[in-house]
């Protein structure tokens, strides 16, 4: 049974792609490959081949006999996470909850994506953007600021469906304008009420709803914006090396979420033609989708999990632009010294502004 590995020819090392450099190199002898030198590698991976789905996508396409030989599927007993990718991949802890995981052997039956956007951000600026988070932050616990989670981070190429659409709207919105003014006996405020419509057609190119439900919607959403431009055809050797999320969430289920996405964006754009009022806000929207096709796509992201007294928190870093993202914990002893010191100033603010009255 072939295995999937890229096999250096100078000194028969493991190649993984390198971020810094956007080549497949080795890093026993430094040897660096374009990508398109192991594009033979990937001859039947650019066929063609796509399942119909309700959005008449064209994403991914079945994996080849063959294929898969190579790959493996990782399954944490602990959060239930998969993981998959090559047979050199060290996959040592679960990415999700940093327990262990363990093989379960090669999956099928999967689509492959259409595109990747490779990682350009390596594990040391995901260390040095994770310690510039905790920067400036008073109420973190000291134990908290070691470095004794920092080696938990990993590469993961999330799944995701992106979306093109046109949308056809109309929309109204109540607005108001207020006036306040005093004279020597009252204040006045005056408040005018306005219905103001909007209608007309706009387009979304690539709107990103991530395939997995191991990744918390909010947290990858904060990633965004990726710079599709930089996106490439897929090629299994800008795995070498990194860890790739297998969906749970095919395109079908992921529908929802991006009508939501798509029309909650129309609302925004619109409004922002709404000018001149103190508040906007929608009455009634009218959206209706056409055009719609979905492709598939994998996006680097460093994911770092770490516990604070049971807690588990996750961050996660944009591997193509370093935006860094994740909720830190917060010393509660910190916190309460803070705010009796707060009061105790409060306190004398006050305290001093009646002494000051008491003695004019």
């Amino acid at each position: 049974m072939a295995e999937l590995q890229y096999k250096c020819p100078c000194c028969g090392g493991a190649l993984a792609f390198d971020s810094a450099v956007q080549k497949v190199k080795c890093p026993f002898c430094d040897t660096e490959f374009e990508m398109s030198a192991l594009a033979s590698f990937d001859e039947e991976l650019q066929q063609e081949g796509a399942d119909d789905f309700t959005w008449e996508t064209t994403a991914g396409s079945e994996w080849g006999e063959g294929e898969t030989d190579g790959m493996r599927s990782y399954v944490c007993k602990s959060c239930g996470g998969e993981v998959i990718g090559d047979s050199t991949t060290a996959a040592t802890e679960c990415p999700y909850c940093g327990n262990p995981i363990v093989m379960m052997g090669q999956f099928s039956g999967t689509l492959k994506p259409d595109f990747v956007i490779p990682f350009k951000l390596d594990k040391e600026a995901a260390k040095k953007k994770f310690a510039d988070h905790m920067k400036g932050k008073k109420l973190l616990p000291k134990a908290f600021t070691q470095n004794n989670h920092i080696e938990d981070i990993k590469g993961i190429y999330v799944p995701y469906w992106l979306f093109d659409t046109d949308a056809n709207a109309r929309i109204r919105y109540k607005c108001t304008k207020t006036q306040r003014w005093e004279d020597s006996n009252f204040r006045y405020e005056r408040t005018d009420f306005f219905s103001v419509f909007r209608s007309g057609s706009i387009g979304f190119d690539k709107v990103p709803v991530d395939g997995s439900t191991k990744m918390d919607d909010t947290l990858m959403e904060s990633l965004e914006p990726y710079n599709f431009k930089e996106a490439v055809p897929f090629q299994t050797a800008y795995l070498a090396g990194y860890m790739a999320d297998k969906y749970d969430v095919d395109a079908d289920a992921s529908i929802g979420r991006a009508n939501e996405r798509v029309k909650r964006a129309t609302e925004d754009a619109f409004r922002r033609t709404v000018q001149g009022y103190n508040a906007v806000d929608v009455e009634n929207s009218a959206i209706q989708l056409s055009n719609g096709v979905a492709k598939y796509a994998l996006y680097p992201v460093w994911i770092l999990n770490t516990t604070w007294n049971g807690q588990k928190f996750v961050f996660a870093m944009n591997g193509q632009t370093g935006k860094f993202v994740g909720n830190l914990p917060m010393d509660k002893s910190l916190y309460t010294q803070h705010l009796f010191k707060a009061a105790g100033i409060a306190a004398v603010i006050a305290f001093a502004v009646q002494a000051l009255f008491y003695f004019i």
